[in-house]
């Protein structure tokens, strides 16, 4: 197989500096919430710091196995105070649908670079942000509901919030 177009292993480079990028933003978020004793949305941070490093390895070993170079590039310090726990979520929903679009553009390159091996690989991504979407509009949408995100103190159904999301398991 020929190795990716110089154009092509840029993007997927640039892609791996957002992933890890993102990791470090759920890590970020993670200490928030543990610093603000929401030990279970913590968890479910932390859970998704796993898995957004998980997506910068599988980038790295494709552009690596097509015969490229992978390039590290330096990331930015994230955000790290919130005002709540809804904020938190509404910034983790923001930032997915920011990964998406940068995904779909990667799609575009790839079908624009006529580069089918890796059409393939990236539909595994497109699949697997419809999944972080759902995820992170799903907890935005129950906070709102139960009226429990909008301050640091949302009494009891926070606290039932909480606990639900420390249930997260790694896939």
């Amino acid at each position: 197989m020929p190795p990716l177009s110089k154009k092509l292993e840029n993007a997927l480079n640039e892609q791996i500096k957002n992933e890890i990028s993102s990791a470090y933003l759920y890590l970020a978020m993670s200490a928030y919430c543990a610093s603000a004793n929401l030990k279970g949305a913590a968890h479910w941070l932390q859970v998704q710091w796993e898995e957004e490093i998980g997506h910068a390895t599988k980038l790295l070993d494709h552009v690596l196995e097509r015969g490229n170079k992978a390039a590290l590039k330096a990331i930015e310090q994230p955000e790290g105070e919130y005002a709540s726990l809804e904020e938190v979520f509404e910034h983790v929903l923001e930032h997915e649908r920011g990964v998406t679009a940068s995904i779909y553009k990667l799609c575009d390159l790839a079908l624009q670079e006529k580069d089918y091996a890796t059409q393939a690989f990236l539909q595994w991504f497109v699949t697997e942000q419809v999944e972080e979407e759902r995820a992170a509009q799903e907890i935005v949408d129950t906070l709102k509901l139960a009226g429990a995100g909008a301050s640091k103190t949302g009494g009891p159904v926070l606290l039932m919030i909480d606990r639900q999301l420390a249930a997260r398991t790694k896939e």
